[in-house]
């Protein structure tokens, strides 16, 4: 029996794809090698491998397609100026989220309501100038910060990674081995397992590469707390280069495969896509892709192992199908695979339901 409409929407989607993670199952570091991580093949069947055998598994002519975007030291520990009076100094932690407009930056503070108007980063002045619908604040610098956040931040981890590494470590591993530009407060994590001598090999095998660039947001791993249709995707900045476009659209016209590293590369493609080829260019972007939305630029998808509730299920199952991603992750926690942003990692297909 088919399933009902109500069963296919993705409220239902996401209740099917509930399941229980236990905390040791997330990974707390990486793979070392990196592209020693297993490497779930997921199509008609199942088929388990290691992340190096990722040439093997494509083929000459397939166009590999990363987001290069480069994770900047985006959590800062500010003060708070000192009265006349010798009042004030107190502690907050910066979260720098994305620069709205020259020199004008979006940030979570903590404790958010006792910040003041005035936040010193070091040696560098912040004016509180405002405060948007999801309660971060936008603070105002008189010059450039990205040129000192280097000296003065921390790469900002997720909460549930055991920090007990030296930043100088995590600033290395923390990074795809090809992040370019600066701009994200996460990392574009599907790109981890890479390492230099895995990527001269798909470049031996024939395997293209082209890159796109979208700057991961804190809001990109935003829990969903309520109906799907009711939660509301952070605008995030992209970039499709002319020669980037070209070679997507050469290899569609000459039917190779378009394989997209990374949910952030996948939600790239389709932001720039306009109904017959992706187009070059940048903007911000919402999109939401949820079982039912049609993924028409990627034909194959690199993925980590996500959470239950997040946004990013939804994608990974409207790509590959519900029913293939329940039967992956229940292989996944049968066999202990490692989950999320160090974990291990899925090669999809596209199902194009």
């Amino acid at each position: 029996m088919s399933p009902s409409p109500d069963d296919r929407s993705p409220d239902a989607v996401l209740a099917r794809l509930n399941f229980h993670l236990a905390p040791q199952r997330i990974a707390q570091t990486g793979a070392e090698p990196r592209d020693t991580s297993r490497l779930m093949v997921v199509g008609e069947g199942i088929t388990h491998h290691v992340f190096r055998d990722l040439p093997a598994l494509l083929r000459p002519g397939d166009l590999l397609v990363t987001n290069e975007s480069r994770v900047i030291p985006a959590r800062i520990l500010a003060h708070k100026p000192v009265d006349a009076r010798g009042h004030g100094g107190g502690q907050v932690e910066v979260l720098l989220l994305r620069e709205e407009e020259p020199n004008v930056w979006s940030a979570y503070l903590k404790p958010a309501k006792r910040a003041g108007k005035e936040l010193w980063l070091g040696e560098h002045r912040a004016e509180v100038v405002g405060v948007l619908d999801d309660g971060a604040r936008l603070l105002r610098f008189d010059h450039d910060i990205t040129l000192h956040l280097d000296d003065i931040g921390r790469l900002p981890l997720p909460p549930y990674i055991d920090t007990g590494d030296s930043d100088e470590v995590w600033r290395e591993r923390y990074q795809t081995v090809y992040a370019g530009t600066p701009g994200s407060v996460a990392a574009p994590t599907a790109g981890l397992h890479f390492t230099p001598e895995l990527l001269a090999q798909l470049d031996r095998v024939g395997v293209q590469r082209a890159h796109v660039t979208l700057h991961v947001g804190a809001g990109t791993f935003k829990p969903i707390t309520g109906p799907v249709g009711e939660h509301v995707m952070h605008a995030e900045r992209y970039s499709v280069s002319p020669e980037t476009a070209a070679a997507i659209n050469r290899a569609r016209a000459e039917g190779r495969r378009i394989v997209a590293v990374g949910t952030t590369t996948v939600r790239t493609l389709e932001s720039a896509w306009d109904g017959a080829q992706v187009q070059p260019g940048e903007g911000d972007t919402r999109i939401f892709i949820t079982p039912g939305t049609p993924v028409n630029v990627p034909d194959m998808l690199i993925t980590n192992l996500h959470l239950p509730g997040s946004t990013l299920l939804l994608l990974v199952a409207a790509f590959a199908g519900t029913e293939r991603i329940r039967a992956a992750y229940d292989a996944a926690l049968e066999r202990d695979y490692r989950f999320y942003s160090l974990g291990d990692a899925m090669l999809l297909e596209n199902a194009r339901e």
